[in-house]
């Protein structure tokens, strides 16, 4: 088997957070060799919204880290101008009757006092917000942080500001062991990679890569449907809108379907509408009740979406932990082995933070969420599941 160039660390996923981990670390000076079996963003990131939210979110060690990312996703906006269709245009929540809107408020209130910009609208100011949404409501929220991004060229120019020596259409088929037990590298198809460090950000398929390095990580895909609509208007719809049980489906550990309407426009013209939620596996099967419930709870948010055609639907996997947190950092397990996968529906917003804080663990650096504040690693922490045989 051929022998490949030898890298400081090879980082296995090319979506989203493997774009973000190459490119901090490249920037903390280390080489960096980024692998994916398929092409960049040919996963999750390929399906996704690209959603950088912090509406969704209680206050605890994801909304932390969500508030660190998009202070850096201000900072690739600067650098990569409209290449990454980065739009700032904030998030609405909206509750139909008086009880969700009460539980939405508590919501909002200590989502505040974790630092989010929460503000509460009542049902007048809301049809200032969204004109076209539907009458009656009881009100909602106001996220102004709220923001999109357009997944896919993100993660490619993340990449290409990386540097990083790209080996797409490579499957890693192994983990390559020192003597002591630690990383020193991966086996692909098309050769050996050696490195003193591997990053695992396979994203859905985490737990398998992990179950090549010998470790259990238990990360289970949750497929999601999207609709794509004709090009519409740029502000047919200004923000991303969704129904207040949203939140409820993100932190739901139902394996059922669970659907909520979520909907948003893009830069280019047409209308997203999302989402659903079920365990089935890697069942890529089209389902028609799943798409007419999403369309129908969109046209209960926007009745003039009723009259708008539906050009395409997609299916993508989210990467699913039982504590619906991300794993990241090293595996004590396994020395040189680090995560950075599991991230669930939130990996597009969670990736630039999630990157740094590979770099900082890579390099042995400040695990720093600002002058402030440090960001805790420990909630994260790849071995916290009850370990099992592999």
């Amino acid at each position: 088997m051929a022998k490949q160039p030898s890298c400081d660390v090879v980082v296995v996923g090319a979506g989203m957070v493997g774009a973000a981990c190459a490119l901090y670390a490249a920037r903390a000076g280390l080489d960096v060799t980024l692998v994916d079996r398929g092409p960049v963003a040919g996963g999750t990131t390929g399906a996704g919204e690209g959603n950088l939210l912090v509406s969704d979110k209680e206050p605890g060690p994801e909304l932390r880290l969500a508030l660190h990312s998009l202070r850096l996703w201000a900072e690739l906006a600067e650098e990569f101008g409209t290449a990454i269709e980065y739009e700032p245009k904030g998030g609405v929540v909206v509750a139909s009757g008086p009880a969700e809107l009460a539980a939405l408020t508590e919501l909002a209130a200590a989502q505040r006092a974790a630092g989010v910009e929460a503000v509460t609208v009542d049902a007048e100011r809301l049809a200032e917000l969204e004109p076209r949404l539907a009458p009656g409501l009881a009100g909602g929220v106001y996220y102004p942080q709220d923001a999109q991004v357009m997944p896919a060229l993100a993660a490619a120019h993340l990449i290409r500001a990386s540097g990083a020596r790209l080996l797409t259409g490579t499957t890693v088929t192994g983990v390559l062991h020192t003597a002591d037990g630690g990383v020193r590298g991966v086996r692909t198809d098309q050769g050996e990679l050696h490195a003193p460090a591997v990053v695992n950000a396979a994203g859905t398929w985490g737990g398998e890569l992990a179950a090549l390095a010998g470790v259990r990580l238990p990360v289970l895909p949750r497929r999601g449907f999207v609709l794509v609509t004709e090009p519409l208007p740029r502000y047919a719809v200004r923000h991303k809108v969704y129904a207040a049980d949203y939140v409820a489906d993100v932190a739901s550990d139902s394996a059922a379907l669970q659907t909520s309407p979520v909907v948003e426009s893009t830069a280019a013209g047409p209308v997203l509408i999302g989402a659903s939620r079920e365990r089935v596996g890697f069942d890529r099967s089209f389902s028609l009740p799943v798409v007419r419930e999403l369309a129908a709870g969109a046209v209960r948010l926007f009745p003039f979406l009723s009259g708008v055609r539906v050009m395409r639907t997609y299916v993508g996997f989210r990467p699913y932990l039982p504590d619906h947190l991300p794993a990241i950092g090293a595996d004590p397990r396994m020395p040189g082995l680090l995560h950075a996968c599991g991230h669930e529906g939130a990996g597009i917003g969670l990736a630039p933070a999630t990157g740094q804080l590979i770099a900082r663990v890579l390099t042995g650096g400040q695990v720093s969420a600002g002058k402030q504040s440090e960001l805790d690693l420990s909630p994260f922490r790849p071995d916290r599941f009850i370990q099992e045989p592999v």
